[in-house]
């Protein structure tokens, strides 16, 4: 009886299985894009499995146009795709999202998001027709000059909003407890949504700063939370686009667990923008 010879794609997939034993990197090989994967090193010599946070290639496609590839954690992606859109500009408001498709491929995730035609209009007027390429979560993506920086700023509010002390002690000391994530891998950023009483209401997750904030600032708008009232708690730094995108949609105060910048306190005092640093200190409010 004559042999059966293995088809090409059966001796490809044999190589493959026996790089991924030589290099301990099956878990790398996802069927499905998942948050968290579980992967294999080795600690003095004897095996050891860690939690780690993926990152995958995003991009932001707008009628067909390719906008931005970020790198983010796939979940959530249409709260990211709704925070993204409107916090860059490129729609005004949730109404002008009329739907977003959400498609897994091997090389990464594809947001393909239907505009109104106004905003998709405008968006092919001013879209440079060059793909901007952004690391985890980059900030001022789609910026082309420094003067953009500088345009002045509409204040969210006549007077900058008060923080009570005690409200946001009791966020910061929930906020570890409603990041479930980052208490399997220890390497990712969060974004919350606190009342005005110190009561988290929502929670976002990804290994960029920036994407979780979007990824929070999406579900909030996509579920018409009043703004004004309550505030924004990140456990990274309060950097100048972060700030930025809590005025884009009218936030009004933003609490960080570590420092802000210079530049991120003069855009808040310009718009009455309440910037805050939890520290063990206490509440410092610049």
């Amino acid at each position: 009886m004559p042999l059966k010879r293995p088809t090409f794609a059966r001796l490809q997939a044999r190589v493959q299985r026996r790089r991924n034993r030589r290099v301990g990197q099956k878990d790398f090989q996802p069927r499905k894009w998942q948050a968290d994967v579980e992967a294999e090193g080795t600690l003095n010599g004897e095996p050891i499995h860690w939690h780690v946070p993926e990152e995958a290639p995003v991009a932001l496609v707008y009628g067909g146009i390719n906008h931005v590839v970020m790198l983010a954690t796939p979940a959530n992606l249409e709260d990211f795709a709704t925070g993204f859109t409107i916090t860059e500009g490129i729609a005004d408001g949730a109404a002008d999202i009329r739907a977003i498709e959400v498609r897994e491929k091997a090389q990464g995730i594809d947001l393909l998001i239907t505009l109104a035609d106004a905003p998709q209009e405008r968006f092919e007027l001013r879209h440079t027709r060059r793909n901007m390429v952004g690391r985890t979560g980059c900030g001022l993506c789609g910026i082309d000059s420094m003067e953009q920086l500088f345009q002045k700023v509409t204040p969210v509010a006549d007077t900058p909003k008060a923080l009570e002390e005690t409200s946001v002690q009791k966020a910061v000391e929930a906020f570890a407890g409603q990041q479930p994530l980052k208490q399997l891998n220890k390497s990712v950023h969060g974004a919350a949504w606190v009342s005005a009483a110190g009561e988290i209401m929502l929670v976002r997750e990804d290994v960029g700063r920036h994407n979780a904030l979007d990824k929070l600032i999406g579900a909030l708008v996509h579920d018409g939370t009043d703004l004004a009232d309550g505030f924004v708690l990140v456990s990274s730094r309060a950097s100048y686009e972060m700030a930025q995108k809590c005025v884009a949609v009218g936030a009004r105060a933003m609490v960080s667990l570590s420092a802000p910048t210079a530049f991120t306190i003069r855009l808040a005092r310009e718009a009455n923008f309440t910037l805050a640093n939890w520290s063990k200190g206490g509440l410092v409010t610049f």
